[in-house]
């Protein structure tokens, strides 16, 4: 059995989820999902990712509120994310921070490093779970 990292995919620009599909299955399983709302969904039935790439802009649940559910959800406080979006606001950047966001990626982006921020998440989160033992 495969036992690649988990990255759940969720944004409602289908060719944004295409990409990141096309571009991560290969070390990755990747879930892709269309909407926050079914983002919530899958984590209440599922074993949570290990990482979140989360676009800010959907409808009609946006990537801060499904952020924030996420976080009051068992088992996902601590899942990693990654915020991804085409917004520049200051304001925007503060909410997703105090949500506990990993990193904020600026679309349209380039796969490789999308890529370079993935491990590196990764790698910190697995560091962390290391010094906790």
């Amino acid at each position: 059995m495969d036992n690649k990292l988990t990255i759940l995919a969720v944004d409602d620009n289908s060719i944004s989820l295409a990409t990141i599909e096309q571009e991560f299955k290969g070390s990755y399983e990747v879930v892709a999902l269309n909407s926050g709302t079914r983002a919530l969904q899958y984590l209440k039935q599922k074993t949570p990712p290990d990482l979140i790439l989360l676009d800010v802009q959907m409808a009609p649940l946006d990537g801060i509120e499904t952020l924030r559910k996420i976080r009051e959800m068992e088992n996902c406080q601590n899942i990693p994310v990654i915020m991804l979006t085409s917004q520049r606001e200051k304001q925007t950047i503060v909410e997703s921070s105090k949500l506990g966001i990993n990193d904020y990626v600026l679309k349209p982006f380039k796969t490789q490093d999308l890529h370079e921020r993935i491990e590196r998440v990764l790698k910190e989160e697995c560091d962390k779970r290391m010094e906790n033992r």
